[in-house]
């Protein structure tokens, strides 16, 4: 069964060993693949997501049955277009063993849980996850050829 886990400040190894996984950052390609999260912005980071999220964002490890961490979920506030825009990554090395659709699940939940009415996400054209978005009730607001727009009724 997968859970969600709050990362400790030491458990930061993770995030950073996923955002710089090229295969696991593949979805992200046009917009430039692997993301650095050096240990210099580790304290600023934490602050912002873990500590004083100030009602605008949430984050989450993802862990398997063994408590091993498997991925991450998200939402945050997107200020420039007054929405809460959704974020999962799955570590490569676990993708087809159905974390995706338990994390988006719970995600969705813990938004509910906290008072958002609607969840989005922005998705390059020929992103997989697209599939799994929409079979889980997320509907498309608009598209462009760079991105598909979906959003979800809480």
């Amino acid at each position: 069964m997968i859970k969600t886990y709050i990362p400790k400040y030491e458990d930061l190894w993770f995030r950073k060993l996923i955002l710089s996984d090229p295969e696991t950052m593949s979805y992200n390609k046009a917009w430039g693949g692997i993301i650095d999260f050096p240990e210099s912005k580790w304290d600023r980071w934490y602050k912002n997501w873990i500590i004083d999220t100030a009602g605008k964002r949430y984050y989450r490890y993802l862990t398997d049955e063994n408590n091993k961490f498997v991925g991450e979920i998200a939402y945050y506030f997107e200020e420039n277009k007054k929405i809460y825009l959704a974020s999962i990554i799955i570590f490569s090395k676990y993708r087809g063993k159905g974390y995706g659709r338990s994390g988006l699940k719970l995600l969705c939940q813990k938004a509910k849980n906290n008072g958002l009415r609607e969840l989005y996400d922005d998705l390059a054209t020929n992103n997989s996850a697209i599939k799994l978005f929409t079979e889980l009730g997320f509907k498309e607001e608009y598209r462009n050829k760079d991105i598909i727009m979906l959003k979800k009724i809480l």
